[in-house]
């Protein structure tokens, strides 16, 4: 019966599967979001959207490095593609940050009068 025959399966033209990507980009997601609730115990309430928009840009940056090492140019694309959303992600919620958290970031507040 066909239905249970699997060798009329054939490979594909050697194009990488998009479930491999997609599965990459929520693993790369879920650590960050991870990383974001370690966060939120170390830096106060006003600091957190930056602290989330500088951990977005580092993982981009890590991600694009890690795409000019490799050698496949395929794997490599897809590399670019979750770097380049990382990042876009960033860009989105560093449109969230209010310039009075900015200057609550850098501002000294046990300044000696």
């Amino acid at each position: 019966m066909s239905l249970f025959e699997r060798t009329q399966i054939v490979e594909g033209n050697g194009r990488a599967s998009p479930a491999r990507g997609k599965g990459m980009f929520a693993g790369i997601l879920l650590v960050v979001m991870i990383a974001t609730v370690g966060t939120r115990n170390m830096v106060p309430t006003e600091a957190l959207a930056p602290a989330i928009v500088t951990l977005l840009f580092a993982v981009a940056a890590a991600t694009i490095g890690l795409a000019l090492l490799c050698r496949r140019d395929r794997l490599r694309t897809m590399w670019y593609d979750l770097g380049g959303a990382l990042a876009f992600i960033g860009i989105v919620i560093s449109v969230l940050i209010e310039p009075d958290q900015m200057v609550r970031l850098f501002s000294f507040e046990q300044q000696p009068e």
